[in-house]
Order: C-alpha cells, then sequence, then structure tokens
C-alpha cells in the first residue's frame, strides 16, 4: 500500500512524509526512490533529508550514498518500547499468552494503510513466519490483518479495500486477487464472532489468531496474534482461540480503566 501522495499532504507535513518513507522501507534508499514514493522534487527531498540528517532521524551510508534510519530513531522506538501505554498495557499479558499457549504472540497496529508489527515475542518451540518487530505486513491477508480492518470504522475501511483493489490491478500476483466481496462476507463474520483465523496465509504452514485490542468502547488500537506451525495448532484451535481472545479483552480492559 503506498503512502499519500504529494498532492494530499501538507506543506508543513511533507518532511514528515519523507522520514515516514525512510521508516517503513526496510532498506536504504535514494534521494530518487524517495520522489517517486512521495512524488515530491528532487530539490525538496534533499531539503528534507538535510533537515533530517541534521537531527539525527535520518542518516546517510558512507558507501553507498543511501539512505537509511538514524540514530535517533533508535532512541523514539525505545521510548516507545518502555513508556507506550499500549506497550505497557499489553506486555504481561504478552508474556503469559505465550508462556500458556506454548505458541508465539504479536501485537499488531494499523497505520495510515499499513499493518505494523509492534511486537514480537517468540515462544521456545521453533516457527518460521514472516512477523517481524518493526516490519510491516499484508493489510488484507491473514488473520491479524483481517481483525485489524474488520473493527476499523467504517469509512476507514471502505476507503482502504478501495485503494488496494485499485492498486492490485488485474495484473497481480494470484496470492493478492481476492474477491472483495468475499473479503467483506469475512470480515463481518469475525466482527461477529470477536476474532479472527488464518492459515496458510501469508506463511506457508501457519496457523494463526487474532482479536482486537479497543482503547475506547468501539476504538479498535491494535490486535493481538498467536502464530503456530499448522500441525502443532490443529487439536488446540478452541483453546488457542480463547486464551487469545481472552487476553485480548485483558488489555482493553487495562486501556479503558
Amino acid at each position: 500500500m503506498s503512502l499519500s501522495s504529494a498532492a494530499t499532504v501538507a506543506t508543513s507535513e511533507r518532511v514528515l512524509h519523507v522520514l515516514a518513507c525512510v521508516a517503513r522501507q526496510g532498506q536504504p534508499m535514494s534521494a530518487r526512490d524517495l520522489v517517486a514514493q512521495t512524488g515530491l522534487p528532487l530539490s525538496t527531498i534533499y531539503r528534507h533529508l538535510a533537515a533530517l540528517k541534521k537531527w539525527g532521524w535520518v542518516q546517510e551510508h558512507a558507501r553507498s550514498g543511501l539512505y537509511e534510519p538514524g540514530p535517533l530513531a533508535v532512541q523514539l522506538a525505545h521510548g516507545f518500547d518502555q513508556h507506550s501505554w499500549l506497550m505497557q498495557a499489553a506486555r504481561a499479558d504478552i508474556e503469559q499468552l505465550v508462556e500458556r499457549s506454548g505458541e508465539s504472540v504479536g501485537l499488531l497496529c494499523y497505520l495510515d494503510g499499513q499493518v505494523i508489527c509492534l511486537d514480537m515475542q517468540e515462544s521456545q518451540q521453533a516457527l518460521r513466519c514472516s512477523f517481524a518487530k518493526g516490519r510491516t505486513n499484508s493489510t488484507v491477508r491473514g488473520a491479524s490483518a483481517k481483525a485489524l480492518l474488520a473493527f476499523l470504522p467504517d469509512q476507514t475501511r471502505q476507503q482502504h479495500l478501495d485503494q488496494h483493489f485499485v492498486e492490485i490491478g488485474t495484473n497481480a500476483p494470484q496470492q493478492e486477487q481476492h474477491d472483495r466481496s468475499t473479503l467483506e462476507r469475512s470480515l463481518q463474520l469475525i466482527r461477529q464472532q470477536g476474532y479472527a483465523t488464518s492459515e496458510n496465509e501469508i506463511d506457508d504452514g501457519v496457523w494463526g489468531v487474532s482479536a482486537p485490542i479497543f482503547s475506547g468502547k468501539h476504538q479498535v488500537i491494535a490486535t493481538l496474534s498467536l502464530m503456530a506451525p499448522a500441525a502443532r495448532a490443529a487439536s488446540r484451535h478452541n483453546d488457542l482461540i480463547h486464551m487469545t481472545v481472552t487476553a485480548a479483552h485483558g488489555i482493553s480492559r487495562v486501556l479503558q480503566e
């Protein structure tokens, strides 16, 4: 999912637009890559990069000249981990869920067309999956994405789906060619039952369950997701669903106190 174009970003926010692109890329990028992603002129990109470098938000690789997050980003990430009200409220429940289930548990949120993994606590049992702290993930596939989409405000969800189905077009890989009506029916079911499950949608051989976390009565702020090898989880679906939903409810209660 692409970021907003330059035409829809206020002038005063364009330096943040550049910073967001660098943060979300997941690998160093060039100034021309930033032009392509933001729609801003190259001269404007260089001006914003100079300010971001001065403040330590972005740094330039000594050999490649590509741009990547700078040292101040580490301080901000550490502050989020240690002091975010969501992270503080969720930490104990995540640890308990990992211990009780013996499986890996992640905390994810939706932000501006992206599903971001805020935390990932791995169990002692082996699991190979695409979820990692700080990484962005699919916004329409998998239990985590669907649990978030299902409980977003109606207008936000519809706008996201409109953009997604326009962007994938007809030449997208088969795994991305979702039927919108089928997806919307599944989201309605998720809202009714209060959780989402998936198998093989993100990673082959991985089953997952995800339950929304609310900071207000109808305001979803994140989703709690448990992931396990499908073969190991096959006989435990009901128990794993119950544990995950219970933990998510507990975090929501703390946030709403």
